[in-house]
């Protein structure tokens, strides 16, 4: 990680001396985003596309795995990505910034994410707060820990505590199913209001689809601040010198927890990505103001009025 702060540390010096916004080439209209095809990375992707056409630029959008995506970058095949989470994705980034084979900005697009245990908030109300007092309920809980798809590294965290009767939970069963068959065995209990236990991430629209309170106490699982994640841009090596225009936009896309979870449900109920986006932004316009700071269109007018007019405002 320290490798990684060291460049960051160089592209934030570059960043301060950011040219004055000279207009784009014509190499620089089509601006060739990435999405890894995670909930949250589809609907950033979609909100800088959004604005991308509301300036005149012509984004496309590449659904690839995150190595792909990465080598995209590198090849200069792809020019930005909003999907580089830290530390899940360190050691694989690492040694490409070192390379100089792509660039990672050095401001967060989103600060705050987490992955951790997590319950209804009524049930920490009644006393469970704590990885500690997971095994306290064990018969409230039928013995279960709600995880999902078999083979993720987070589930894997669950097995190995059960494994080595981490917190006292050696008689607990890790219940492995998708994304979806997890919810719906937390939503039937939320509705009966029992007592469960399930992997819970934020961003994600479960947080504000029903109340949920993290579990304390798992930093030495999950990591501290709740497994707290943040979440970089990357964007190909020569992108700012080559496309400054685009280049400052995309450094200035910085999303909320709370924007993402609301975006995210349209979206997992299945509305195009750019629908809900516009949707989104048409309901928030606020968020344009500060994204759009010295921005220009593709063609140097004013950027922020040209969005707008794009959207109907």
């Amino acid at each position: 990680m320290k490798t990684l702060i060291n460049y960051v540390g160089l592209l934030m010096a570059a960043l301060s001396v950011f040219p004055a916004m000279a207009q784009d080439s014509e190499n620089c209209r089509k601006v060739r985003l990435v999405d890894i095809g995670w909930s949250d990375i589809t609907a950033t992707t979609a909100l800088a596309s959004t604005v991308l056409e509301g300036l005149g630029y012509a984004p496309t959008t590449t659904i690839a795995s995150v190595p792909i995506s990465f080598a995209g970058l590198k090849n200069k095949q792809i020019d930005v990505s909003l999907g580089y989470w830290s530390p899940l994705q360190d050691a694989m980034v690492e040694p490409l910034v070192k390379a100089k084979s792509m660039a990672v900005l050095p401001t967060p697009n989103l600060s705050g994410a987490k992955t951790t245990l997590a319950v209804p908030t009524y049930a920490a109300e009644a006393g469970l707060r704590s990885f500690a007092d997971i095994a306290k309920f064990q018969k409230e809980l039928d013995g279960k820990i709600f995880g999902i798809e078999p083979g993720s590294s987070a589930n894997a965290k669950i097995q190995d505590m059960i494994d080595k009767n981490t917190f006292g939970l050696g008689g607990f069963k890790l219940v492995q199913s998708s994304e979806a068959g997890m919810l719906a065995e937390v939503q039937r209990a939320v509705r009966q209001k029992k007592m469960v236990v399930f992997l819970g991430w934020e961003p994600h629209p479960m947080n504000i689809q029903f109340p949920i309170t993290y579990l304390n106490g798992g930093d030495a699982i999950y990591g501290p601040n709740y497994g707290e994640a943040k979440v970089y841009t990357l964007v190909a090596s020569d992108y700012l010198e080559r496309c400054p225009n685009a280049g400052k936009l995309v450094s200035n896309l910085v999303f909320t927890t709370d924007m993402e979870n609301r975006l995210m449900v349209p979206i997992m109920d299945k509305v195009a990505p750019a629908t809900a986006a516009k949707d989104f932004l048409k309901q928030n316009p606020d968020v344009l103001t500060r994204w759009l700071a010295g921005i220009k269109t593709y063609n140097g007018k004013e950027g922020l009025p040209a969005v707008k007019a794009h959207l109907g405002l």
